[in-house]
């Protein structure tokens, strides 16, 4: 047994070591959001197990039928669902959560409830499970005004009104990447130690990138400036190396590929679906909250991604983010379509 590496591994930078730090850096903080961090990082944890055993549900009996003691099973995303929703509302520390999975939103009960509103999609990407693509868990969090009954305005706020946002993809390896308003962190959990380990400190999205992600599939419902913008990635006019296309259809994968490779990942609007199909509160602003913290960029085809107010919680909007320099490029499409 090598004891001097052992010992080495007690050195690591855990995410709870990263959140306690960062909490001494605001004196007049309480602990109240480091627990509310260190709950959805044990909900992470937990459907990441789940997911890992997702290829022998079937086998097992756990996915979405019944078990020998006559249990209904259930699916994946369900549980997932109620993994967060039971955590968050354990922590005492939040008062209104949003989820993907419920029509309404949960308000929690006043004996536990906090200062914060988390809004989330507990698994993005679940069709993606069975053939064993990355998927992963989105949130942000927001905090209320104090001193009032929470009402749903408390969370139909702009994303740039986030305190915090993030991720967690269960993929080859299951990596959580974190902002709370001042970079952006990534950390790989290390099974062993049942701990998450900073592994990508303060990311930086290149400000230019090679890649270009978006569903081609829907290509002849596009309208003028993207069907612009992925000719010009294929035919470039300068002359230069055309970009190449990576699209795994699982938001989550595509935006941690965008954020670590650079690059632009897409879903627009179009004919079929004019307000695209990702959701603004848990999908669009908490990724544009890490792309800006990145030194990247958000884009609807018609605003800051961040400066858009949402008038319904599962409200969609059309996303362009990623590299500065390619949101930029798509930013002059739509502009000069405008000024036709």
């Amino acid at each position: 047994m090598d004891h001097a590496a052992d010992a080495h591994r007690t050195d690591l930078m855990t995410i709870t070591r990263f959140v306690l730090n960062e909490q001494t850096k605001h004196p007049e903080s309480r602990g109240d959001f480091s627990i509310l961090l260190s709950h959805i990082v044990l909900g992470c944890k937990f459907v990441c197990t789940a997911v890992n055993k997702a290829g022998l549900a079937k086998l097992l009996g756990l996915a979405g039928e019944t078990n020998v003691q006559g249990e209904d099973q259930k699916k994946l995303d369900v549980l997932s669902n109620e993994v967060f929703i039971k955590a968050l509302v354990s922590s005492g520390r939040t008062c209104i959560l949003v989820s993907e999975e419920d029509e309404e939103a949960t308000f929690v009960e006043p004996a536990n409830r906090g200062k914060y509103c988390v809004v989330f999609d507990p698994l993005d990407g679940s069709s993606n499970i069975d053939c064993g693509v990355s998927i992963g868990t989105i949130f942000g969090i927001y905090m209320i005004k104090d001193g009032h009954e929470p009402t749903l305005d408390d969370v139909l706020q702009p994303g740039m009104n986030m305190l915090a946002a993030g991720y967690c993809m269960y993929g080859s390896s299951c990596t959580l990447v974190l902002s709370t308003g001042s970079g952006v962190n990534g950390f790989t959990l290390d099974p062993s130690l049942g701990e998450f380990i900073l592994t990508h400190p303060d990311i930086k999205i290149p400000k230019k990138g090679k890649i270009y992600s978006v569903n081609e599939g829907n290509a002849k419902n596009w309208d003028g400036p993207t069907s612009k913008y992925v000719q010009s990635c294929k035919y470039p006019a300068d002359g230069s190396s055309p970009k190449s296309l990576r699209y795994i259809g699982s938001m989550v994968a595509d935006v941690h590929r965008t954020l670590l490779y650079g690059g632009i990942f897409l879903y627009p609007g179009d004919k079929k679906s004019p307000n695209g199909k990702l959701r603004v509160l848990y999908e669009v602003f908490p990724m544009s909250f890490l792309m800006e913290q990145a030194g990247g960029q958000a884009f609807t085809g018609k605003q800051r991604a961040l400066d858009l107010v949402p008038e319904k919680i599962h409200e969609r909007s059309p996303i362009f983010l990623g590299s500065y320099d390619d949101v930029e490029e798509i930013k002059k499409l739509y502009a000069a379509e405008e000024q036709n």
